[in-house]
């Protein structure tokens, strides 16, 4: 285990020296291909910013006008029958729209039950069975223009719905 800890010590400035000495060989101003890359960088930023921002603010409106409440409550019944606890739904919710959000959610989840109950388990392991799929999906085809994205949306949803039940099941079967 040691050597795994020496190893992830030394790995990233080792590949940064291996970088700039490929340079210096190959005759390559590596300093110069950097700086592009990081101006390449801040105009995506600047392409999906407003994206982003539009995202996270739609997602604080859902959850202070008590719809995200009300969605969660309409999906009770079946959150019962598949054995997901309520407190579990809107972490299910809005982890299909923003990481961070879904994050937060957990962070009151973990205050309130500990992160070593098992709905502190289904959560942990729910947040890394699935992805932000509006999220993703916006930042990633936006940036390269698709606009016909076919079966990308059922597909995503039905493996999101797929590691939540996984959450679900894996919890059950460690606890």
């Amino acid at each position: 285990m040691r050597g795994f800890l020496y190893f992830s010590d030394f790995i990233v400035p080792f590949i940064m020296f291996y970088i700039v000495i490929y340079g210096f060989f190959n005759k390559t101003d590596v300093y110069e291909d950097f700086l592009s890359g990081v101006k390449e960088g801040f105009k995506i930023v600047i392409k999906i910013a407003p994206t982003m921002v539009a995202l996270l603010v739609s997602i604080g409106i859902f959850r202070v006008s008590g719809a995200l409440d009300f969605v969660s409550g309409l999906l009770e019944p079946v959150g019962r029958l598949l054995r997901i606890p309520a407190a579990v739904l809107p972490v299910f919710l809005v982890r299909i729209f923003s990481s961070s959000a879904a994050t937060s959610f957990v962070l009151d989840i973990f205050k309130e039950y500990g992160p070593d109950s098992s709905i502190g388990t289904m959560v942990s392991i729910m947040m890394s069975c699935t992805e932000t799929v509006i999220y993703t999906m916006t930042i990633y085809y936006m940036s390269v223009k698709v606009t016909k994205t076919r079966w990308t949306l059922p597909g995503a949803m039905f493996a999101t719905i797929a590691g939540t039940i996984a959450s679900v099941v894996i919890t059950g079967m460690i606890l």
